[in-house]
C-alpha cells in the first residue's frame, strides 16, 4: 500500500512540473516576458536614479536579477527602435529607418523563430509599425500611438473598443492571455505599453499626486548650445515647443490660450474620456488653468513652470506603469512561473527630462541614446547583478533565441547577452556602439546623424543639410556640454575614432545613400 501511495505522490509531482516549467528543469527553455514602455528615461527609474520617483516593482526586477548600466539604442525613435528589437538588425538592414514607413512583416523576427521552436507567442499593447504583426499566435495592439483612455485595440479579426486607462487595460489583457494559454508549452509574451509617451495623460487616481511637489531643475535646463550647431537647430525645447494646451492641458473654457496644437488636443485626446472621467479631469485642471492665466508668467519663470507641469504628468503616468508591472510579477509568483521565466524590462529609447532644455529624444546624446534595461531569470542570473558592458537593442533578439536554445541566424547583427547574464565580464566583439538617426526633416528638426560611442568617448557626425562633427569626453563632460572636436589635445583620439566609426559602418553594412553623398 505504501509503495502505491509513493508512486501516486511522485506522479502528482511529475505532472505539476510538466504543466509549469520551473527551475527544477534547468534545461527546459525559459518562458519570456518582454515588457517595454515608450520614452521611459533611465533618470526616472529609481534603481538607476532616485531623485524623481520611487519605482519599487521595477526595482524588484533589478534586485532579483540584473541591472544593465550601459544599455543603449541604435536609433532613438519609436518605430525604428521596435523594428531593431524584433529583427536584431540595425535600421538600415531591416528597412525601417523612420516613423513614416510600414514595417516589412515578411522578414524574419525573433517571435517567428520562437514559434518554430514550439513557443506560444503573443503581443499586447503598442505596435506602431503600421503593418499587422506577424510571428504571433495572438495579438491585441493599439491603433497607431493609441490613447491613454478608452483606446481601441486591433486584433487579427477586428478593431475592438476598450474601457479604462490604457496601462491597466494592457496589463489586464496580458494576464488574461497568460491565464488562458497552453500550459504545456513555453511562452513569449510582449507587453508593450503606451506610457510614458507624449501627451502624458495620467490615470485619474494619480491626478492629485505630486501637485505640490517641486522637482529639482536640471543643471542644463537653460543650455545655450554654444559649439553645437545641430543642438541649437532642434525644435523640442520646453521653452518654445512644449504646447501649453496639447502637452500641459491648459484648455481654458474661454479659448484665450491659443496654441499650435490646441485643436488637436480639444478634438482628439480629451474626447476619449467618458462623461464621468471628463468631470474629474476638468475639476482637477480648472484651478490650475485659472492660476496660470492670472500669473501671466514669462521668460525663465514660464520655462520653470512648464518643466514642473511636464514632470508631474510624466511621473504620474510612470507610477501606473510601476503598479502594473507589480501585478505581472505577482501573477508569476502566484502561478509558480517566476523561476523559469525571463522577465525583461526596457524602453524603446531614452528621453529628456529637461536636460538641455528639452523633452523628446532622437539625438545621440546620452539621455536619449541610453535606456533602462533590467532582466530577471533565476536559473542563471544572480540577484543584484550589475552589468557594465556596452549593450544595445540589437542584442535582445539573439539573447532570447540563445536562451531558448534556438540557433542565432548569421544575419542578426546583435550579440547574445547570455554570457553577461551568467556572470562573465566581457562581450567578445563589442568595443563600441554604432548609432544612426535618419528622421529629418520632421516636427522636431533633429538633424540626421551617425556616430560611435565607446566606454569613454563619443563622436557624432551631423550631415544631410549640415556637415558638423562633435566629440565628447564622457568622463570629463558627462552632460555633453563641450564639443571638443577642435581640441588639439584630443587630435589622435578623434582621428582614431573616425577610423573606428568607418570600420563599424562597414561592419554593419551601412551604405546609406545619404552618408555616401556627404562623403564625396
Amino acid at each position: 500500500m505504501k509503495i502505491y501511495l509513493l508512486l501516486f505522490v511522485f506522479a502528482i509531482i511529475f505532472i505539476h512540473c510538466q504543466s509549469e516549467r520551473s527551475i527544477k528543469h534547468p534545461n527546459s527553455p525559459p518562458n519570456i516576458i518582454f515588457i517595454m514602455t515608450d520614452d521611459h528615461s533611465y533618470q526616472t527609474l529609481s534603481a538607476y536614479d532616485d531623485r524623481f520617483i520611487q519605482t519599487p516593482n521595477l526595482d524588484r526586477i533589478a534586485h532579483e536579477g540584473a541591472i544593465f548600466r550601459n544599455s543603449f539604442v541604435s536609433n532613438s525613435i519609436c518605430a525604428p527602435s521596435r523594428a531593431v528589437m524584433l529583427t536584431g538588425k540595425h535600421s538600415h538592414m531591416n528597412g525601417h529607418i523612420n516613423n513614416t514607413l510600414t514595417f516589412d512583416g515578411s522578414q524574419p523576427t525573433f517571435p517567428k523563430y520562437l514559434q518554430k521552436a514550439g513557443y506560444q507567442t503573443a503581443l499586447i499593447g503598442k505596435w506602431h509599425l503600421k503593418s499587422l504583426p506577424t510571428g504571433f499566435d495572438h495579438f491585441e495592439v493599439l491603433r497607431g500611438q493609441g490613447d491613454y483612455y478608452n483606446t481601441p485595440f486591433i486584433t487579427k479579426d477586428d478593431t475592438i473598443p476598450s474601457e479604462g486607462y490604457v496601462t491597466d487595460v494592457i496589463t489586464n489583457k496580458s494576464l488574461d492571455w497568460l491565464t488562458d494559454r497552453d500550459t504545456s508549452r513555453p511562452f513569449c509574451l510582449l507587453v508593450h505599453h503606451k506610457a510614458t509617451h507624449r501627451v502624458w495623460m495620467p490615470p485619474l487616481k494619480y491626478l492629485d499626486s505630486l501637485e505640490n511637489h517641486e522637482f529639482d531643475y536640471p543643471e542644463t535646463l537653460f543650455d545655450n548650445y554654444v559649439g553645437r550647431e545641430a543642438a541649437a537647430a532642434q525644435k523640442m525645447s520646453i521653452d518654445k515647443d512644449m504646447d501649453l494646451v496639447y502637452d500641459l492641458k491648459m484648455l481654458d473654457e474661454e479659448g484665450e490660450i491659443k496654441t499650435k496644437y490646441r485643436e488637436m488636443y480639444e478634438r482628439g485626446r480629451i474626447k476619449n474620456l467618458n462623461e464621468e472621467e471628463r468631470k474629474i479631469w476638468d475639476d482637477h485642471f480648472k484651478p490650475i488653468i485659472e492660476e496660470f492665466k492670472q500669473a501671466k508668467r514669462a521668460g525663465a519663470d514660464l520655462v520653470k513652470w512648464k518643466y514642473q507641469r511636464y514632470m508631474r504628468d510624466y511621473i504620474r503616468c510612470l507610477m501606473s506603469v510601476d503598479d502594473n508591472i507589480g501585478r505581472l510579477l505577482d501573477y508569476l509568483d502566484q502561478n509558480n512561473l517566476s523561476e523559469n521565466t525571463l522577465v525583461v524590462y526596457t524602453s524603446d529609447q531614452g528621453f529628456y527630462m529637461g536636460e538641455h532644455g528639452w523633452f523628446d529624444k532622437r539625438f545621440m546624446y546620452e539621455e536619449s541614446m541610453r535606456t533602462p534595461l533590467l532582466m530577471r531569470y533565476p536559473a542563471i542570473i544572480k540577484p543584484k547583478s550589475e552589468i557594465t558592458e556596452l549593450v544595445q537593442n540589437i542584442d535582445y533578439a539573439p539573447t532570447f533565441l540563445d536562451l531558448a536554445g534556438v540557433p542565432i541566424p548569421n544575419d542578426m547583427q546583435g550579440l547574445s547577452l547570455v554570457p553577461l547574464l551568467k556572470g562573465e565580464n566581457s562581450l567578445p566583439g563589442r568595443d563600441a556602439l554604432y548609432y544612426h538617426y535618419y528622421e529629418f526633416p520632421n516636427e522636431h528638426m533633429v538633424k540626421r546623424h551617425y556616430g560611435i560611442r565607446t566606454d569613454r568617448y563619443k563622436l557624432i557626425h551631423f550631415y544631410n543639410d549640415i556637415d558638423d562633427w562633435e566629440f565628447y569626453d564622457l568622463k570629463e563632460d558627462p552632460q555633453e556640454m563641450h564639443n571638443l572636436i577642435d581640441d588639439s589635445n584630443y587630435e589622435n583620439t578623434i582621428d582614431s575614432l573616425k577610423s573606428e566609426l568607418e570600420k563599424l559602418r562597414i561592419h554593419y553594412k551601412d551604405d546609406s545613400d545619404d552618408i555616401a553623398e556627404i562623403k564625396k
